[in-house]
């Protein structure tokens, strides 16, 4: 895997009725690690992929920017350093105990104009299950998967955070986007 091209983003939404005191966020991983195996046939494919829970980033100016319109304005640092300590607190994450997020492909099935593959997350050591959408494309010397899809947090065994008995919330669905480079072997 070319972890150096490779980039995993986490779309999270505010929500409540103060929302509007509230920021979204873009929760940002540059180091994923992992081996993808491909083999003649794409539906035999598959990867083995992590990332340190600890060195995820929040709301880097660049990532924003790529994210769209929904993440126009600039977060002040101290909002970030907040949104990170409780992304990375027990109530969360649990960096200290957990500190690696793993995800590995089960199943690939042709799905239009690329795939959908059964991926299993493992996160704070508990194993949950998604479909992905994939697409790949075939650049110098490297295979390069992506792709962007819903999840909720509570299919992962997470509780999104709420402040003021709900008033300002983390909406439940985040979207995620990847790119994920491999360097094909030779």
């Amino acid at each position: 895997m070319n972890a150096q091209d490779s980039r995993l983003q986490i779309l999270v939404y505010r929500g409540g009725p103060m929302a509007k005191l509230g920021h979204n966020h873009v929760i940002a991983s540059h180091h994923l690690e992992g081996a993808v195996y491909v083999t003649q046939d794409p539906l035999r494919t598959r990867f083995d992929v992590s990332f340190p829970v600890n060195e995820l980033t929040v709301d880097e100016p660049a990532m924003r920017e790529q994210a769209g319109v929904d993440f126009a304005n600039v977060v002040p640092q101290n909002a970030r350093d907040g949104t990170r300590n409780n992304l990375l607190s027990v109530a969360l994450l649990d960096g200290a105990n957990y500190p690696t997020i793993r995800l590995r492909a089960q199943e690939v099935v042709a799905a239009g104009e690329g795939f959908d593959v059964g991926v299993e997350i493992m996160i704070k050591d508990q194993v949950h299950t998604a479909r992905v959408p994939v697409t790949l494309r075939r650049e110098e010397g490297s295979l390069v998967a992506s792709g962007e899809f819903p999840l909720k947090q509570s299919e992962l065994g997470l509780k999104p955070f709420t402040a003021a008995m709900g008033a300002l919330a983390v909406v439940d669905e985040m979207k995620v986007r990847f790119e994920v480079a491999a360097v094909l072997a030779r």
